[in-house]
């Protein structure tokens, strides 16, 4: 076999394993954007722990396949960037979607969310979740809340306790 076959087979499997241990991803269209924009982008990116980088799309789609991903393949046409996360879920789709609303140029085409394929309208909606630290402030006001009514309510009768006994 020739070297450029052993080459590719190893390119496809390394994109693969990052379609495989990803939590989310996100393919952008990026025609338009100048060399600034795009490092601008990849700074914001690389800070939050996210790998974006180009792959030729016949190698994408052979590594979706092997990833059982192969709902991804219609949207990979034209230049295409990936953005790989392992961790952070929403990290990919809230950078991206806010930089495409600075930049028209870029454009959300699809993603994966767990495994799964998502839309440009599932991408754009995970983005507008707030942050896991937004999350976790709610549930922490919510629980608090039952809590902070009983102590307004036991001083209240307290209050009127004391009104009544002066």
């Amino acid at each position: 076999m020739s070297k450029a076959i052993e080459t590719k087979k190893v390119q496809v499997q390394e994109i693969a394993d990052k379609f495989s241990a990803a939590a989310s991803i996100v393919v952008v269209d990026y025609r338009g954007l100048t060399v600034a924009q795009v490092t601008e982008l990849r700074k914001q990116l690389r800070e939050a722990g996210v790998e974006f980088k180009v792959y030729k799309n016949t190698l994408s789609r052979r590594a979706a396949e092997t990833a059982g991903l192969e709902g991804i393949n219609e949207f990979l046409t034209g230049p295409n960037a990936i953005a790989f996360s392992n961790e952070d879920v929403v990290a990919p789709a809230k950078i991206i979607n806010e930089f495409a609303k600075k930049n028209e140029a870029l454009e959300i085409k699809a993603g994966i969310i767990e495994g799964t394929v998502a839309s440009v309208e599932d991408v754009k909606a995970l983005a507008e979740l707030p942050s896991r630290e937004g999350l976790l402030s709610m549930l922490l006001s919510v629980l608090q809340a039952p809590v902070r009514n009983f102590a307004l309510a036991t001083k209240a009768v307290a209050d009127q306790k004391e009104e009544q006994g002066a």
